[in-house]
């Protein structure tokens, strides 16, 4: 298989279990992006495939580190699919700026940054040096549907708008 920035994300979805042929569903009166001034902004995105909710519940009590490390990814990868539409080619990205990722914790869980760091490392395998990019990862008390992750990120693009 080619080592494109597109070959690869397809490979990353097909391990996670991604059809790709299937849009990226929303739910609400918003956009899944925004490209304005040669930025992309992805809203956030939960560990959704298909129309399931792949890992729901609280890291650190129903949800292991690892499980929370795999929705990370497949957070990742749904912002990716939309960043490839959007854009037409992942290959349109010139940097990754900024990724946050919102973890559902158990009280005593502290171990969000080693959550995104699943997110991030996805990132950098697809899109190489330009997948290196700030980060926050939080815990939070809630995400919608109960997704035990969630992501959101910012992309620098050559397409000023679209």
């Amino acid at each position: 298989m080619s080592n494109s920035r597109n070959s690869l994300f397809e490979q990353a979805a097909q391990e996670l279990g991604f059809d790709l042929s299937e849009e990226i569903r929303i739910g609400g009166n918003y956009t899944p992006a925004i490209v304005h001034g040669g930025t992309a902004y992805v809203s956030g995105q939960v560990p959704r495939i298909g129309t399931v909710v792949a890992v729901t519940g609280r890291v650190g009590a129903d949800v292991s580190l690892a499980q929370a490390q795999h929705a990370a990814r497949i957070c990742a990868v749904r912002a990716l699919a939309i960043l490839r539409t959007v854009l037409g080619s992942l290959d349109a990205i010139t940097q990754a700026l900024r990724m946050t990722v919102y973890v559902q914790s158990a009280m005593d869980f502290t171990q969000q940054s080693e959550v995104a760091d699943a997110a991030s490392t996805l990132l950098h395998d697809v899109l190489g040096a330009a997948g290196r990019h700030t980060r926050t990862s939080v815990g939070v008390v809630q995400l919608p549907k109960n997704a035990a992750v969630e992501v959101d990120l910012v992309v620098a693009t050559d397409q000023p708008v679209r």
